[in-house]
């Protein structure tokens, strides 16, 4: 009996996340499901050292710094049947001639979600007890905070206002329901019943951004969300309430924001920005309230292996004939990251 051959496949993407994204035990499983050179790594599938292998793929395997995949990539790949994305979003990836194939296509989104609540978690708890307030103060005086200088501190009871109930707020409402916190929503997609179900109470936006002592946002970056937080909005966030972006900078005004930081009012805890990175003059960089990282609340290091190994998964359910785990459907695009 022949045994089938196994389906051709190519990585589509900046070769430097290859060996993070599929690592040597996990590139054997990947090789045992589909025929793929794992030298050969595409960023632009219209080169000539590509054209050979594009005409005889059947699943391209694409991620951070792929192509986009447009009607010439389409022509130039006529076996093609799926596009598994071992990265978050593929609304840029993928466009009308796509959706009109019929062709299938799955993300990572999912397992890229889980870091990205771990890091907001992490920064809920810290901005509960003024870590990083307490931190500049200790670093310059070298002293113990004072006793009114902890009024008011501590997670017991600390409101905590969700905005956006996508796969990262998900997460983020299980993993503070261990906690002593009195957790709020806002999502305009979903009811009070379902809000009920993620340990949340649902508010209107403006509400919850009046009432929260910490807030983060985990909604998508849409013409309808664009400087969603505006001038007028943050600044009805209260004296000392601590602001946390692991989402898109462009939800938030920039400049307002930048302005109520300045004042020392509210503090923040900023993972992206508009622009991205800051230029090098803005003054977010040095003010003693606000902690500034370089986009890497999602997957970093030895995270990227999870994403991979929801590509093996997929590549898995394919070979036993069963749907997509993780499959995007372009109705969600409308809605989603």
């Amino acid at each position: 009996m022949l045994t089938p051959q196994l389906p051709s496949a190519l990585f589509a993407m900046d070769p430097v996340h290859l060996p993070e994204l599929f690592p040597p035990r996990l590139m054997d499983r990947l090789r045992q499901l589909v025929r793929i050179d794992p030298l050969l790594v595409a960023q632009d599938l219209g080169a000539p050292g590509t054209a050979a292998a594009l005409a005889e793929t059947e699943v391209l395997i694409t991620g951070w710094g792929g192509p986009h995949i447009g009607q010439d990539v389409l022509d130039a790949a006529p076996r093609l049947r799926t596009v598994l994305h071992a990265a978050g979003s593929v609304r840029h990836m993928v466009g009308d001639p796509f959706w009109r194939s019929g062709l299938t296509i799955s993300s990572a989104a999912q397992a890229n979600a889980l870091p990205v609540a771990e890091y907001t978690l992490a920064a809920i708890l810290f901005a509960g007890k003024d870590v990083f307030g307490l931190r500049e103060r200790f670093r310059g005086r070298h002293t113990y905070p004072a006793p009114d200088e902890r009024t008011g501190l501590g997670n017991f009871g600390r409101r905590v206002g969700v905005i956006g109930a996508s796969r990262i707020g998900r997460r983020l409402l299980e993993l503070l329901r261990p906690f002593d916190l009195e957790v709020s929503l806002y999502d305009p997609y979903i009811d009070d019943a379902y809000a009920a179900t993620l340990g949340a109470v649902p508010l209107a936006l403006d509400d919850l951004l009046r009432s929260s002592d910490v807030v983060t946002l985990h909604a998508p970056d849409l013409p309808e969300t664009h400087h969603m937080l505006s001038r007028e909005r943050l600044a009805s966030m209260p004296d000392g309430s601590v602001l946390i972006n692991t989402s898109r900078g462009a939800l938030i005004d920039h400049e307002a924001l930048a302005d109520e930081l300045v004042s020392g009012r509210i503090s923040a805890v900023l993972d992206v920005t508009e622009p991205e990175p800051l230029p090098a003059d803005s003054p977010l960089y040095h003010l003693p309230n606000v902690l500034l990282t370089p986009h890497v609340a999602g997957s970093v290091g030895n995270e990227l292996t999870r994403l991979g190994g929801t590509v093996v998964a997929e590549l898995e359910r394919l070979a036993a004939g069963l749907p997509l785990a993780h499959q995007v459907h372009r109705a969600e695009l409308a809605i989603s990251a």
